[in-house]
């Protein structure tokens, strides 16, 4: 696996002085996605967690339901230029019987750190019909004072950010605020990928009891690829994008904005919340 983070020198000015001194930052390096040899999409990747991100993230797309729809998942050989693996290529081999679905298959872009649908033709092929309704994910709710202590858990967990200061996180947590997984990737939506996949092969999924916590803003990949595992709810510390709310009101997720201090904004579906 390539490093999480390396050190780079910088120039340092404050207020009475400048110095020069090396500064540690999160790495970002492509990763590429082939499936059955012929590559799907390049991500752009914090290193680590390489295999739950793909699971994650070929959920997510509906080409894979359970863990058993992969038969295995290896790097194949990429080297730099010094001639070790550089570990930016995996192939999936899907399982006997498992075929990709219409309306899914090969992306022939490049997925930035900062976007997770990009390049898609249009909403319809980004609706993607999921195989858990959450209409069918039972009665899981959570109180308001366990969702206020969830970002200062995830802050805590933070291994890599607090060092670099410059990466997104996401957690899996259970309805009483227990933490299942967390992940952090420069992309929010690989952190996404990498918890959720973890989840997967884990065989976790669908994450019907389950609460999603995200680091930055609400976008409609994330909500998409909450509503692709099953997740009941998801909480942001920032802002819901207008497409995330109604997506997250036609799903039937209940979507948090705004999670900070003791308060918050519930955008959609507030009979999961429990006022304390």
């Amino acid at each position: 696996m390539g490093r999480v983070t390396t050190r780079r020198p910088v120039l340092r000015i404050t207020a009475d002085r400048a110095t020069r001194r090396p500064d540690t930052l999160a790495v970002e390096e492509p990763l590429e996605i082939r499936v059955g040899g012929e590559s799907l999409t390049i991500t752009m990747r914090t290193p680590g967690h390489d295999v739950d991100l793909v699971h994650g993230f070929l959920l997510a797309e509906g080409m894979i339901g359970s863990r058993e729809d992969i038969a295995a998942v290896r790097y194949c050989d990429g080297v730099d230029e010094s001639g070790a693996n550089t570990y930016n290529v995996l192939d999936v081999a899907l399982a006997p019987g498992v075929t990709v679905p219409e309306g899914t298959g090969r992306r022939a872009f490049t997925t930035t750190s900062a976007c997770g649908v990009c390049g898609k033709n249009s909403l319809d092929e980004v609706r993607t019909r999921t195989r858990y309704p959450l209409k069918d994910a039972g009665t899981t709710s959570i109180g308001t004072h366990t969702l206020t202590e969830l970002p200062d858990t995830l802050r805590r967990h933070q291994q890599v950010f607090e060092s670099t200061g410059g990466l997104h996180a996401a957690a899996l947590f259970t309805p009483d605020g227990a933490l299942l997984a967390l992940r952090e990737d420069v992309g929010r939506h690989n952190a996404v990928d990498k918890v959720i996949g973890w989840a997967l092969t884990d065989n976790r999924v669908p994450l019907s009891h389950s609460v999603l916590m995200v680091s930055g803003r609400a976008s409609f990949e994330l909500v998409q690829k909450a509503v692709m595992a099953g997740i009941p709810v998801l909480a942001a510390v920032s802002a819901p994008s207008s497409l995330a709310v109604d997506l997250a009101a036609e799903s039937d997720l209940t979507l948090v904005g705004f999670l900070r201090g003791d308060t918050m904004n519930v955008y959609t579906v507030p009979e999961r919340i429990k006022t304390n």
